[in-house]
C-alpha cells in the first residue's frame, strides 16, 4: 500500500488506526509512506508507529531535489515488494474490508491492470456537507458508470489500485510529472488504452474510503479549481466531452428559469426539463448512495441541482485560467 505524506502527523494516527482493523491478515500486506519533506514531525510518527502495528510499515524519504505527490508516489513504489499496489491518502478512513475486497477482486479475476474504488465524504462541519456529499457522490457514480461501459473518464487516488509491471510499461508518471495533481486519473487513462479490458470499479460497501470534506468554500473552490486544471491535459476526449456535457445541462437548465420568469408562457417546458433532470439523477444516484450507504443525501438534490449551474461554471473558467496554485506552503501548477 502506497500514502503520499506532507506534513500529515495529524492526519495518519487515524488512517493508520484504520488499517489495524482491516479484516485482511496483516501479514497480507505492507504500508509504505512515502515522507514528502514534512517538517511536522511525521517521519518520526511512522517510524515509532511501525514498532507498535501488526503490519509491516516503511518509511521512504524523498530526497533532495524531489517532491510532490507522484515523486512520492513513485519512491514507494520502487520499494514495494508485491505485484500490486493500493493507493490512499494520508488523511483518509478506509473501511475494515477494504483490502480484503480488493484482494478477492483480484484473486477472482486474473486480467485486471487498474481497479477503482468507491469514495465518500466525511463531514467538515460546514453549511454546505450534505449538498457537497451528493455531488461528490455523483462523480463516483459517473465515474463508475463510465468505466463500466469502456469509456473511463474520472478516478480517485484515495481509492485505486495498480499492476506494478503495467505502471511501468505505460511510463508512470513521467509524462506528466510537472502537473501536481493527475496521479490518478492520467493513471487510468493510460492503463486503458493499453489494456481496455483490464480496469474496474470495485463497487462493494465494504471497499469504501472516507475522505474529509472541504471544511470551507474557500477550501473547497480551491480544491476544483485544481481538479479542473487537468482536464486541457487529458488525453481521451471522453473526460472533456463529459464535462461540457454536464455543464451544457446545468446551465441549460438554469437559462430556461431565467427566461421562464420573463416569458411564463415557458415555464411547462421549463419545468418538463428540470423534472426530466432530477428524475435522471436520482437513478444515477440512488445505487450510488446506496453503495456509499448515504441515501438520505438524496434529500438534497434540488438545492444542489440550483447551485450547480453557477457553481460549475465558475470553476470549469478559473480552471482553465489557472497558472499554479498553493499547496502546503508550495507554488505547484
Amino acid at each position: 500500500m502506497l500514502i503520499a505524506a506532507r506534513d500529515e502527523a495529524a492526519a495518519l494516527p487515524r488512517l493508520l488506526a484504520a488499517l489495524r482493523q482491516q479484516t485482511l491478515a496483516p501479514h497480507f500486506f505492507e504500508v509504505l509512506v512515502a515522507d514528502d519533506h514534512s517538517a511536522d514531525g511525521t517521519a518520526a510518527l511512522v517510524q515509532a508507529a511501525a514498532r507498535q502495528l501488526p503490519f509491516s510499515l516503511r518509511l521512504i524519504s524523498l530526497p533532495p531535489g524531489a517532491s510532490g505527490k507522484k515523486a512520492a508516489l513513485a519512491a514507494a513504489e520502487a520499494q514495494a515488494r508485491a505485484s500490486w499496489v493500493v493507493c490512499t491518502d494520508a488523511d483518509c478512513r478506509p473501511a475494515p474490508g477494504w483490502l480484503a475486497a480488493y484482494a478477492g477482486l483480484l484473486q477472482a479475476q486474473f486480467g485486471l491492470h487498474f481497479v477503482s474504488g468507491p469514495v465518500r465524504l466525511t463531514p467538515g462541519g460546514a453549511w454546505f456537507d450534505g449538498v457537497l456529499g451528493l455531488e461528490f457522490a455523483g462523480l463516483v457514480g459517473v465515474g463508475g458508470a463510465c468505466l463500466a461501459r469502456g469509456r473511463p473518464t474520472m478516478c480517485n487516488g484515495a481509492n485505486l489500485a495498480f499492476r506494478r509491471a503495467t505502471f511501468h510499461e505505460v511510463g508512470g508518471y513521467a509524462d506528466n510529472a510537472g502537473l501536481a495533481s493527475g496521479d490518478d486519473e492520467f493513471l487510468l487513462h493510460k492503463i486503458h488504452q493499453r489494456y481496455p479490458a483490464g480496469v474496474r470499479f470495485l463497487a462493494q460497501s465494504g471497499a469504501v474510503v472516507d475522505t474529509p470534506a472541504p471544511a470551507t468554500l474557500r477550501a473547497l473552490l480551491r480544491q476544483r479549481v485544481r481538479w479542473a486544471s487537468k482536464w486541457p491535459h487529458y488525453r481521451p476526449a471522453a473526460p472533456r466531452q463529459l464535462a461540457l456535457l454536464v455543464l451544457g445541462a446545468n446551465v441549460s437548465l438554469a437559462l430556461g428559469l431565467a427566461l421562464a420568469l420573463v416569458w411564463p408562457a415557458l415555464w411547462l417546458t421549463v419545468a418538463a426539463a428540470w423534472a426530466l433532470k432530477l428524475g435522471a439523477d436520482t437513478w444515477l444516484l440512488w445505487p450510488v448512495l446506496g453503495l456509499l450507504r448515504r441515501r438520505r443525501w438524496l434529500a438534497w438534490l434540488l438545492p444542489l441541482q440550483l447551485l450547480y449551474a453557477p457553481y460549475a461554471l465558475a470553476v470549469g473558467l478559473a480552471g482553465q485560467r489557472a497558472q499554479g496554485y498553493r499547496w502546503k506552503g508550495r507554488q505547484v501548477r
